[in-house]
Parts: C-alpha cells; structure tokens; sequence
C-alpha cells in the first residue's frame, strides 16, 4: 500500500518561495503518476499541478499557479516535490499530494488518483 506524507507547509509572506515535498513509502513512486491539490476554507479541492511517470513524464499546471509552480520527482529519494514562487495570499489553502496507478498520464481531475496524503496546511499572510 502507498502511504504519501506532506511536509513543508507553513507561514509565508506574500511574494515568497515555498517547497512542498511528498514523501513515498510501500512503494515506488516512479510507478505511479502524481499531483498536488490545494483545499481552501469553504471550497473545493482543485489541482495545482501533475506529472506523469517516467523520465519526461509530462507536466501540467493549473492558470492559476503556472509561471510559478514547479513540480518534480527524486526517484532516488521517492519524494515529490512543489515548488512555488511569488506566493500569493489566494495561494492559502491545505496542500494534497496524490498518486495514480493510471502511471503515464498527468491526471487534472481528482477522480484518477487512487492516493492521498494527509495534507499541509499553507497560509500566505503579511
């Protein structure tokens, strides 16, 4: 069984970086397609951004994040990663990672992903 742990959530001021990583356990994550998410108080929950398996596994981002998110893989260390810049405060929310057996598309929708973290939680505040 896949078990997928956020970490690197927090405070950030508005215009800052943050990295979010994701880290694996049970199994390869290479094997699986990934996403993040994000929740926001009172709304649903929608993509950031997915990346297909593979070594030029294809990426995506949601208009809202891209120019500023990055999103990426160690296999070696079976983490994920989002990298995000210019942070805004709309960019508050829960941050999910999630991972799909369906390896080799980069899945927009929540419905493909058969994984989830438990979530960290990012507030951009001054």
């Amino acid at each position: 069984q896949l078990q997928l742990v956020e970490s690197g959530g927090g405070s950030v001021q508005p215009g800052g970086p943050l990295r979010l990583s994701c880290a694996a356990s049970g199994h390869t994550l290479n094997y699986f397609a990934i996403g993040w998410f994000r929740q926001a108080p009172g709304k649903e929950r929608e993509v950031v951004s997915c990346m297909a398996a593979g070594p030029a596994g294809r990426t995506d981002y949601a208009d809202s994040v891209k120019g500023r998110a990055t999103i990426s893989r160690d296999n070696a260390k079976n983490t994920a990663y989002l990298q995000m810049s210019s942070l805004k405060p709309e960019d508050t929310a829960v941050y999910y990672c999630a991972a799909s057996a369906d390896a080799y598309y980069c899945h927009m929708t929540t419905s493909q992903y058969n994984y989830w973290g438990q979530g960290t939680q990012v507030t951009v505040s001054s």
